[in-house]
């Protein structure tokens, strides 16, 4: 507004005077404690920027529209088909085939045993009019082999599609604890798969440096930048050694990015990755060039409790993505934690990012980010960091012997069990979960539900012993384009010294609250009822709502049903509708006032009548002593540990 003549006429205002008016409403708080947060990388974000001077934007690889991608995922190739074609049709410009035992696939995943599967897939998509991505895990190799056999098959040039093929066995080894051959092998492998497809003139992505299994073991942002980083910085120089060139290896490269619904520290995050691998590349002697950066919705902070709340989650992140200048994002559907999503779940995963792009114009600016303080601040803050922990995986000899070491994964897990507690006591919210739960919602289709084990298994490895020479890239796509069955393709990957480690789980943050919601309803299942909990409210009910309010939450969240009522004057009434209720838990609901003089002989009256558990709403200060003789088994407020407290409860009730 500084072309207004109306903002001419006041003076212009700074820091000092904001600080002033707030220390105002904050009345002697600390402002640090009470305005300003960290992330789990320690990096302070405070509740207000001033305009960031002379930024230089970040560019995308291509300017305009990032790419629409949909996952295919179901094992059934013609169906898989189906459902990529109602993509295509419905506006997505992108593919992501997901094959069965990735990573990626979390159970699901298309079931390719042969080309001919694969053709089946990808019937009646053009390639040449879409971006393919694959997703294959540790059998990408072979897998990229089938991509190039169809392509032949079809009479495609390679120059012109635009393919990632999506070899990380880096990754691919983080996720299952397995390399099939040493690093050197697997180097050389890289190099000869790179001169073949050079040779073919294939003009797309051949490897990925992929933060998925990263984040999903609970890394922070800047630990998930650092990890990419290493990955790539070891792709090049894998290559390197091959005899290519530092710049086709580079060009070789694409990368991947989660995107969650931290929408500040997501959009600094893609933008922290361009800086700092052109940081990169300047250090190699490489003039840099804007990277094919992906991104996909986190698979951690999606929830089987409330899904619909997943689809306020995933918005978040894809704007977060689009405006952070992801050039391709994948979206994953709302229903993707309870099981194969079906046809609906993928529609709006697709339109979201179609509301985004052609109605809230979000690729019509280069990096909207620019010259934004907070954005600016978070990027900078967040090179720097993730800068220091790539050099610390550097001098552990870099990421695979910092894997192999077990040292990425203790950093990872150190900051895992951070964000664990702060799940557990709530000052991370999960909202619809442990947050706002709706016990009594009702389920949601898929396809097909989830397997019972989440975790993703190790590529199947080859039964006969490693060959005495290896297999060429050009060998495995001739013998694909043959017919080859997959899994003798896979028996290729055999090779000398396989590497083993400590393999980094895949965890949703949501877990342990709904395991706790699972032994509710088993309990319901056996009984009829669900577990329920009495509210003891003592007063009016202007005293005991907001209280009230929170226990029923709290509790909720857990699966304990909450017995509400207009509140109580008087231990006699207070006994009786406690023993009608047919709850065996109880939680007093008041003011801190009228707790001092009635809480204990509401406590003492609960325990008499039958209460297996009484708990108070607040925190109990100078009468825990008391009010625990009376008979107060715990106490809630908000950062108690309701993990604890509701795993507690749920034993008291039988569950």
């Amino acid at each position: 507004m500084d072309d207004l003549t109306l903002a001419a006429d006041f003076p212009q205002a700074n820091r000092e005077q904001w600080l002033r008016l707030v220390e105002g409403v904050l009345k002697g708080a600390d402002f640090e404690k009470k305005l300003v947060s960290r992330s789990h990388d320690g990096i302070a974000i405070q509740p207000l920027y001033p305009k960031a001077e002379g930024s230089t934007p970040v560019m995308r690889e291509q300017p305009g529209r990032w790419l629409v991608s949909q996952r295919i995922d179901h094992a059934d190739p013609a169906k898989a088909n189906e459902l990529a074609l109602l993509d295509l049709e419905g506006g997505a410009d992108a593919l992501t085939l997901v094959t069965h035992k990735a990573p990626g696939g979390r159970g699901f995943g298309v079931r390719i045993e042969s080309l001919d599967d694969l053709d089946r897939v990808l019937s009646g998509v053009m390639l040449d009019l879409i971006h393919l991505r694959v997703d294959a895990g540790g059998h990408g190799r072979q897998i990229a082999a089938l991509i190039l056999a169809l392509a032949e098959r079809r009479g495609h040039n390679l120059s012109h599609l635009s393919l990632d093929l999506g070899l990380d066995p880096i990754g691919a080894m983080a996720a299952h604890g397995r390399m099939s051959a040493s690093w050197d092998a697997m180097a050389r492998r890289m190099g000869d798969t790179l001169e073949h497809l050079t040779a073919r003139g294939f003009a797309g992505r051949t490897f990925l440096a992929d933060g998925r299994v990263y984040h999903e073991a609970g890394a922070s942002e800047a630990q998930e930048l650092a990890a990419v980083l290493a990955t790539g910085i070891a792709t090049l120089r894998a290559l390197e050694a091959q005899g290519h060139s530092l710049d086709a290896a580079r060009r070789a490269l694409s990368f991947l990015l989660v995107a969650d619904a931290d929408e500040f520290l997501t959009v600094a995050k893609l933008r922290a990755l361009r800086r700092l691998w052109a940081r990169l590349e300047q250090a190699c002697g490489l003039e840099p060039k804007p990277i094919r950066l992906h991104a996909e919705t986190a698979w951690r902070m999606t929830t089987r409790r409330d899904p619909w709340v997943n689809i306020l989650r995933t918005t978040i992140a894809a704007f977060s993505a689009g405006i952070g200048g992801a050039d391709a994002i994948t979206v994953l559907p709302f229903t993707a934690a309870l099981g194969l999503p079906d046809a609906f779940a993928r529609r709006i995963a697709r339109n979201t990012q179609l509301i985004l792009l052609d109605e809230s114009n979000l690729a019509r600016v280069a990096d909207p980010a620019a010259g934004a303080g907070g954005f600016e601040t978070l990027t900078n803050a967040l090179c720097e960091k993730a800068w220091s922990l790539f050099q610390e995986i550097e001098r552990e000899g870099g990421i695979l012997e910092s894997l192999k070491a077990g040292m990425l994964q203790a950093r990872i897990a150190a900051v895992c069990s951070q964000r664990e507690k702060a799940i557990a006591t709530r000052r991370e919210p999960i909202t619809g979960t442990s947050e706002f739960p709706n016990i009594h919602e009702a389920d949601v289709a898929v396809l097909l539900p989830m397997p019972a084990a989440e975790a993703n298994p190790a590529p199947t490895a080859s039964a006969s012993s490693p060959a005495s020479t290896e297999t060429d890239f050009a060998s495995v796509v001739a013998m694909a384009g043959q017919g080859t069955p997959l899994i003798q393709l896979v028996g290729t990957a055999a090779g000398p010294a396989p590497v083993s480690i400590a393999p980094l789980p895949s965890i949703r943050t949501a877990e342990p609250f709904e395991r706790l919601r699972d032994r509710a309803d088993a309990y319901r299942a056996r009984t009829g009822e669900r577990p329920r909990i009495f509210l003891a409210n003592l007063g009016p009910i202007a005293a005991f709502t907001a209280r009230a309010t929170f226990a029923k939450n709290f509790f909720e969240a857990g699966g304990i049903e909450a017995v509400t009522n207009d509140g109580f004057s008087d231990n006699d009434r207070l006994r009786h509708a406690f023993a009608q209720s047919g709850a065996r838990l109880s939680c007093i609901c008041s003011t801190d006032e009228i707790y001092e003089q009635h809480a204990a002989a509401a406590a003492e009256a609960l325990r008499a009548a039958g209460s297996t558990l009484v708990a108070l709403a607040g925190r109990p200060g100078e009468r825990e002593d008391a009010w625990t003789r009376a008979g107060m088994t715990t106490f809630i407020f908000a950062g108690c540990d309701a993990l604890t407290i509701l795993g507690q409860a749920l034993d008291e009730a039988g569950a």
